[in-house]
C-alpha cells in the first residue's frame, strides 16, 4: 500500500538514563492543522480500501438483518412502576419505558432519539426517587465520558430547568423525601491545571427545580486529589453512603452518615486494603461483600455500633468458585458465582444458609439482577454466545423462573455449539477458552479463527450474544474467547497475576491460545485472527509486534500503545494501579517499556493486515494512541499487508454508540477479515 508519509521529529526523552525517541510526538496534538490533514490522509486510504471490499454491501445487510430484533432490559421497580428500556431493532438509542404493573401498556418516558439527528447524544445515566416520580438523567454527546444531568418529572415528561454539569462518572442518589440528590462531580474546566481535571472529585447536594450554583457542597478531600466520592443512600432511606475509589484500583473505601446529619463522615473502611461493596443493610447492621482475606469473595456483616475488626461477623464464606456480585431480594442474598468463567445464581438466608441454585437455560451469562429488598419477584437478563439477551422473572412465593419475554432474534442457533475447552500458557497455567462455531467442524486446520481477548482491570470476558461472532460463525468462522489472566474469572489472584510487572503474563496466554488452536488442527497461523478494544487493544498490539509471525489479521480496537505516556491524557492516571508509571517510577519502567506496543514494533518487518480502530472524540483513550501506531507500523512495514487505521467521527470509546455507527464499524471488521481470508 501507498502509506501518505509521516514526518519524523527528533523527539527524545531521557527515562532514568535510557534515552527513548518519539518521532510521532507531533500526532498528539488533534487540533493541529498538520495531524487533521494527516488524519483525513489516513481517513481516504482506510475507505478506499474497506470500499473496494466485494462483499461490504452483502455483509451490512445481512448485518442490518440480524441486528433488527426488539431488545429489552430487565425491570427496575421504583415505587409502584416498573421502569424498562427497549430498542424496537434498529433504533440509533434504547428508549426508556415506565409500565404500572407487568401487564399493564408501557408508555415512554425518555426517548434519546429525540436528542439528536443522528443519535450520537446517549442516555448514559438514569436514577429514580424512591418513589419513582422523579428522573435524574445524564446524557452524553459523541460518545464522551463527560455528562449533563437533567432532572425530569416523570408523570408531566416535563424536565426543570437546571442543568448539571461537569459530571464524568457520576452517583446520583435520591433522598427519600423526593426533595433533591447528591452526586458526585470533578472541577469547573479552568478551575484546576489540565493535568488535575479528572482530580478533586466533590459530593454535592442539589435541591430539585434550582440552579447547580446553590448546590451544597456535601465532602471533599482537596488533601487526597487523587480519591474520587461516589454517594449512594441505603434502602430504608436512612444512611448516605461514599464509595471512595481511587482511579481502577480494586481496592475501595467506605465512608457514611445518617441522612439528615451534618456530622462528619464515618470512615467505616479506610484502608483501601480490598474491595468493599455494601449490598444492604438492616439498620445499623451492613452487609458487605468483599475479597478481604478471601480472593474470591464472601459476604460479611459489620455492626455499626461496634465496626471494628474483630466483632464483624462472617456469613457466606469464601467459596471455590468467585462470587461475581451479589444483592438483596426478598430478604435473601442473591448471589452471582462464576464456575470456570459462566455464571450461577445461588439463594442465601441472611444466616449464611444456601437455600438453592436457580437453573439457568444453558451455560451463559447473567448481565443484570432486579429486585427490591422486600419484593417476592426477580429479574434476571440472561444470555450466551447462542442465546440472545432474555429477561427471566423468578416468583419467590411460587418458587417459579419464566422467561418474561421470548427473543425474537433472527438466528437459528440449532446447527452451532459452543464449548469449553483449556489449554496451557507458556508456564503451565491452565486458560479457559469458549469456541463456538457451526456443528460438525472438520479439524483439518483450514478454519478461519478470530480469537477475542481483553485480560486486565479485574474485568472477566463470560459468554454474551452479539451479531459479529453470529455473522463470522455463519461463514464457517471459528469464534474463540480467551480469559486471560488480568481479568476475575478466578478471583483477585487471576487478576493480580496479570497486572504491573506480570503483564506479560496475558500476552503469553493470548499467544498460547492461538498456538494451541494450531496444534490442534482447528486452524494455521495464516488464517488467525485476533481482536481486542481498550486495553484489548493494548493485547493484540502487544501480541502482534511480540510474535507477527503467528497471525494472519489483527484487529485492534480503541487501543492503549504509548506505555511510557498513557498517563498524561484524560483519565488515563485512572490506570496507574493497573499498569505502572514509567514516568516516576523508575522500576516499573523497564517492564513497561519492554512490552509497549509503541517502542517495539521493528523496522523492516512483514506485518500481518492490520486494521487499527479509533474515534476522533474518545476522551478515554485518546486518539493519539491509534494515530502513533498506525504511523510507526506502516513505516516498519516491509511486507505486502495492508496497515490502515479507521476514525470514527463523532464518536467515543464506544458507549452510547448509535445503532447505525455499530453497524458500519462491524460491518467494515468483518470485511475486512472477509477480504483477508478470501471468505466469502
Amino acid at each position: 500500500m501507498n502509506f501518505p508519509v509521516t514526518r519524523l521529529d527528533e523527539t527524545v526523552e531521557d527515562y532514568h538514563g535510557t534515552r527513548v525517541a518519539d518521532p510521532y510526538r507531533w500526532l498528539e496534538d488533534e487540533k493541529s492543522a498538520e495531524t487533521q490533514s494527516w488524519v483525513e490522509q489516513q481517513h481516504a486510504l482506510a475507505r478506499a480500501y474497506l470500499d473496494k471490499i466485494p462483499t461490504l454491501e452483502q455483509i451490512r445487510a445481512r448485518y442490518t438483518e440480524l441486528y433488527n430484533y426488539p431488545k429489552f432490559s430487565a425491570p427496575h421497580k421504583k415505587g409502584e412502576r416498573y421502569y424498562f428500556s427497549k430498542n424496537t431493532g434498529l433504533q440509533n438509542q434504547s428508549v426508556l419505558y415506565m409500565q404500572p404493573s407487568l401487564e399493564a401498556e408501557a408508555r415512554v418516558v425518555l426517548d434519546p432519539n429525540t436528542l439528536s439527528t443522528d443519535g450520537t447524544v446517549s442516555l448514559t445515566n438514569q436514577a429514580f426517587s424512591h418513589d419513582g416520580t422523579l428522573l435524574a438523567y445524564g446524557t452524553s454527546s459523541s460518545g464522551s465520558d463527560w455528562q449533563e444531568i437533567h432532572v425530569r418529572q416523570v408523570d408531566s415528561g416535563v424536565d426543570f430547568e437546571e442543568v448539571i454539569q461537569w459530571c464524568k462518572f457520576s452517583g446520583i442518589a435520591w433522598k427519600h423525601d423526593n426533595s433533591g440528590f447528591f452526586y458526585n462531580r470533578l472541577p469547573e474546566p479552568g478551575t484546576v491545571a489540565e493535568e488535575d481535571q479528572s482530580k478533586f472529585s466533590k459530593v454535592y447536594w442539589h435541591t430539585v427545580n434550582t440552579p447547580q450554583s446553590e448546590d451544597q457542597l456535601i465532602f471533599e478531600r482537596p488533601e487526597a486529589k487523587e480519591l474520587s466520592f461516589t454517594p449512594f443512600i441505603t434502602d430504608d432511606g436512612k444512611y448516605l453512603f461514599l464509595t471512595v475509589w481511587n482511579g481502577t484500583e480494586p481496592r475501595n473505601r467506605l465512608y457514611y452518615r445518617e441522612i439528615e446529619s451534618s456530622s462528619p463522615f464515618v470512615r467505616l473502611l479506610d484502608e483501601a486494603d480490598a474491595s468493599y461493596d455494601l449490598i444492604g443493610n438492616d439498620g445499623p447492621i451492613f452487609y458487605i461483600q468483599t475479597n478481604l482475606d478471601a480472593p474470591k469473595g464472601r459476604i460479611i456483616a459489620i455492626d455499626s455500633a461496634r465496626p471494628e475488626r474483630e466483632h464483624w461477623r462472617e456469613l457466606i464464606p469464601e467459596q471455590d468458585d468467585v462470587m461475581a456480585f451479589a444483592q438483596i431480594v426478598n430478604q435473601q442474598f442473591v448471589i452471582a458465582y462464576m464456575h470456570d468463567a459462566h455464571h450461577e445464581i445461588k439463594l442465601y438466608s441472611k444466616d449464611g444458609s444456601l437455600q438453592q441454585q436457580l437453573a439457568l437455560p444453558t451455560l451463559g451469562s447473567v448481565i443484570d439482577l432486579s429486585g427490591e429488598p422486600d419484593g417476592d419477584e426477580l429479574f434476571i437478563t440472561f444470555t450466551s454466545f447462542l442465546y440472545p439477551s432474555t429477561v427471566f422473572r423468578y416468583d419467590f412465593v411460587c418458587n417459579t423462573l419464566h422467561p418474561l419475554r421470548p427473543s425474537a432474534a433472527k438466528f437459528d442457533p440449532t446447527g452451532y455449539e459452543t464449548t469449553q475447552v483449556f489449554y496451557p500458557s507458556k508456564d503451565g497455567t491452565r486458560v479457559p477458552m469458549f469456541l463456538t462455531h457451526k456443528k460438525g467442524l472438520v479439524l483439518d486446520g483450514n478454519n478461519p479463527v478470530l480469537i477475542y481477548g481483553y485480560g486486565g482491570f479485574d474485568i472477566s470476558l463470560t459468554p454474551t450474544f452479539g451479531i459479529t461472532p453470529l455473522l463470522w460463525v455463519e461463514h464457517g468462522g471459528i469464534y474463540a474467547v480467551a480469559n486471560l489472566r488480568g481479568g476475575s474469572e478466578y478471583g483477585e489472584q487471576w487478576h493480580e497475576a496479570g497486572m504491573l510487572a506480570k503483564k506479560q503474563n496475558v500476552f503469553d496466554d493470548f499467544i498460547a491460545a492461538a498456538e494451541w488452536l494450531i496444534a490442534n488442527k482447528y486452524t494455521r497461523t495464516s488464517r488467525v485472527a485476533i481482536m481486542g478494544g481498550s486495553n484489548g487493544g493494548l493485547l493484540v498490539a502487544a501480541c502482534l509486534v511480540q510474535r507477527p509471525d503467528l497471525y494472519g489479521a489483527v484487529v485492534c480496537r480503541v487501543p492503549v500503545i504509548d506505555m511510557l505516556r498513557y498517563h498524561k491524557f484524560t483519565v488515563g492516571r485512572y490506570w496507574v494501579g493497573e499498569y505502572g508509571d514509567a514516568e516516576h517510577n523508575p522500576e516499573q519502567f523497564p517492564f513497561m517499556y519492554a512490552y509497549s506496543p509503541l517502542h517495539n514494533v521493528r523496522p523492516a518487518t512483514s506485518y500481518p493486515p492490520t486494521l487499527i480502530m479509533t474515534a476522533d472524540t474518545d476522551d478515554r483513550v485518546v486518539p493519539a494512541h491509534a494515530r502513533k501506531f498506525a504511523a510507526t507500523l506502516q513505516a516498519a512495514q516491509s511486507g505486502e499487508a495492508p496497515v490502515i487505521l479507521r476514525v470514527e467521527m463523532k464518536a467515543g470509546h464506544g458507549m452510547g454508540k448509535p445503532t447505525a455507527k455499530i453497524i458500519e464499524e462491524e460491518s467494515d471488521v468483518l470485511g475486512f477479515l472477509f477480504q483477508t481470508f478470501q471468505m466469502s
